[in-house]
């Protein structure tokens, strides 16, 4: 039982880590005419994060025993 209490705080943490990084204030900083690897700054943030918070939930869960 003690697992699932970790994996459950595992999830939660990165689920508040990625409500900040998606949040208004934070979008707003990389709404820029810009462009990386022809793509807009905006949507490679997006993906970015998106790609980082899936990485994230995949090590939460699929972690080994200590």
């Amino acid at each position: 039982m003690r697992r699932t209490s970790k994996t459950g705080q595992r999830l939660f943490a990165v689920f508040l880590v990625g409500a900040v990084l998606l949040n208004y204030p934070l979008l707003s900083l990389f709404s820029r005419p810009t462009d990386v690897a022809g793509v807009p700054l905006l949507y490679a943030y997006v993906f970015g994060v998106w790609t980082l918070l899936i990485a994230l939930l995949a090590a939460a869960i699929e972690r080994t025993r200590d």
